[in-house]
């Protein structure tokens, strides 16, 4: 590892246990900033130090009681703000490298693990409040703005009328998209069962839409080696834990993954399909899963492999995985789907999407209570109450994912799709796969314009 892999795994670790994150535990109740730890370099001292275990087990600095004697110690014993500013100045000493294109990177998630570490300091009241503008702009390169759901709501309705769930009006057009999710609605105890067979099909799709546009190298590297797990009551509706540590006997990574899904989700079938081409193929689990593997070649920096969210990659990473049902397809738009009902279902996962940057809008942007949020999000943008509950409150409401995470879904999503229509396939697929060098949401116009 070099210095500049050193100063980032002490950077992004430090962030997570700040938080309360423990990127070694195989769930994502545990888990928090930091998706990924997959290289075999050893844990750096910000994870290792005896402090940071015990603030861990306190929750970080957005548990509802704060053990700042933990917080103290910690920050004493391990030089966070040190670490961060290190990634900045190990990211201008590459600045005249060829291409540039890690210097870049290094630079944008430093500007993100500052806006983490300001909030952090914001909460414990050891800072000034930090501006929304600043956290949206940190984590997509992009100022905060509402979403706007107007067309696609107009389409699930046009969609809707064709399967005959007619609507008239705002709540008539509500009522219709309950009947047909419940009409079409998944049997979580059934899951595991469902997941598998669905995985199959999006990898199918994958090997013959996305795979030939890919350097060969990649062939071999599983997809989707995940599994998927029921979990109750949690608060969030599922979550994509990719381990990467297990090794065949050869030494080789054996790319795996799990995926929690939360057993009160109210899915129909279609978005069923959407979320494992988001979640697992050719989404998160492939992203990582090449990422992993570019790093073992030689082709990546150790930053890919300690990933962090609230980051303008993990804002990348959102746009694929929401794009993904349409790479696996071999189409840019969501009419160019086979099946009319699974463009419902795709349009009502984008709603969802847009609903998350619409909460944290409502909720920071303009500061309005929860029960106003979550009403706009369910007539709005269609979600479950189960959803609009959720999202204005544990995600909206959450001082770091609220401010910076949720906009960064309908921003990557709508970035990915541009760049696919913009460009050809064997040009874009490689670009935001990484294969020409690790890439963020802004990074990537280095690499195409290349």
């Amino acid at each position: 590892m070099d210095q500049a892999g050193k100063v980032v795994a002490d950077a992004v670790l430090g962030i997570d246990t700040l938080w309360g994150g423990d990127v070694m535990c195989p769930s994502g109740t545990g888990r928090f900033i930091a998706d990924s730890w997959f290289s075999d370099e050893p844990l750096p001292v910000a994870y290792t130090h005896p402090a940071a275990g015990r603030l861990r087990q306190s929750g970080g600095v957005s548990s509802k009681n704060v053990d700042r004697q933990a917080v103290e110690e910690y920050l004493r014993e391990v030089k966070l703000p040190a670490a961060i500013a290190g990634v900045s100045e190990e990211a201008g000493k590459l600045a005249e490298k060829p291409g540039g294109l890690r210097q870049l990177y290094l630079s944008g998630l430093a500007v993100c693990l500052e806006t983490m570490w300001d909030l952090a300091l914001e909460l414990l009241g050891m800072g000034e409040p930090v501006p929304y503008a600043r956290c949206v702009e940190a984590a997509t390169g992009k100022l905060p703005e509402p979403s706007k759901p107007a067309k696609k709501r107009e389409r699930v309705a046009e969609l809707l009328a064709h399967s005959g769930y007619l609507s008239s009006s705002s709540g008539a057009l509500l009522q219709a998209v309950d009947a047909w999710r419940r009409d079409r609605a998944i049997p979580m105890p059934s899951v595991r069962a469902l997941g598998a067979s669905v995985i199959a099909h999006f990898d199918n799709l994958s090997a013959k839409n996305l795979l030939p546009y890919l350097p060969r190298e990649l062939a071999p590297v599983p997809r989707a080696n995940i599994a998927f797990l029921p979990i109750k009551d949690a608060w969030f509706s599922g979550s994509m834990n990719y381990i990467g540590r297990a090794r065949n006997t050869d030494g080789a990574p054996k790319y795996e993954a799990t995926y929690e899904i939360n057993a009160s989700l109210q899915m129909s079938f279609p978005e069923f399909e959407q979320l494992v081409s988001h979640e697992v193929v050719p989404g998160h689990v492939t992203t990582f899963a090449y990422l992993q593997d570019l790093y073992v070649r030689g082709k990546a920096g150790f930053e890919a492999t300690v990933l962090p969210m609230n980051t303008r990659a993990a804002t990348l990473f959102e746009g694929i995985a929401n794009n993904a049902i349409l790479i696996a397809h071999g189409v840019t738009e969501v009419e160019e789907l086979p099946d009319e009902d699974l463009q419902i279902g795709v349009l009502l996962a984008l709603l969802q999407d847009d609903a998350k940057n619409e909460s944290s809008y409502l909720t920071w942007g303009e500061g309005r209570p929860q029960t106003e949020v979550a009403a706009t999000l369910r007539r709005d943008f269609l979600v479950t109450e189960e959803r609009a509950d959720k999202l204005s409150g544990a995600w909206g409401r959450h001082p770091l994912l609220g401010r910076m995470y949720l906009p960064a879904y309908r921003f990557g999503t709508e970035r990915v799709a541009e760049l696919r229509r913009t460009y050809p396939a064997e040009r874009v697929l490689p670009a935001i796969y990484g294969c020409e060098g690790l890439v963020d949401i802004q990074t990537v116009d280095r690499v195409l314009a290349g």
